[in-house]
């Protein structure tokens, strides 16, 4: 990977951990900025204390804010911290891009 991928995808990570931060703010109204959120920070137990009608909400807001839809059959463990949930959209996005590029190809 050369630097500028490097930068590319550092530059995505923060963009994607801001929008997470910024959305779980406004949706579970939380008392905190993006700031003083740190990208290790739990969702549930001692760091955000989300529940599971909150979850349902972190659900939505990945369907709304990145085109994401979950499904029964994904690892929960994307929903640990702030960092597994950004991979998770990372992830989500690069498969929807391939796919896209796949069918591009074939047509």
């Amino acid at each position: 990977m050369d630097a500028q991928n490097l930068r590319n995808e550092i530059e995505l990570r923060k963009v994607v951990l801001n929008k997470l931060k910024a959305g779980l703010i406004e949706r579970l109204n939380l008392y905190q900025t993006v700031e003083q959120i740190d990208d290790d920070t739990p969702l549930f137990g001692s760091g955000l204390k989300l529940d599971s009608v909150d979850a349902t909400e972190v659900i939505v807001l990945l369907d709304e804010t990145f085109g994401i839809r979950v499904s029964e059959g994904d690892d929960p463990s994307y929903m640990r911290s702030i960092n597994t949930l950004a991979s998770f959209v990372i992830m989500r996005q690069a498969e929807s891009a391939d796919a896209a590029t796949n069918e591009e190809t074939t047509a």
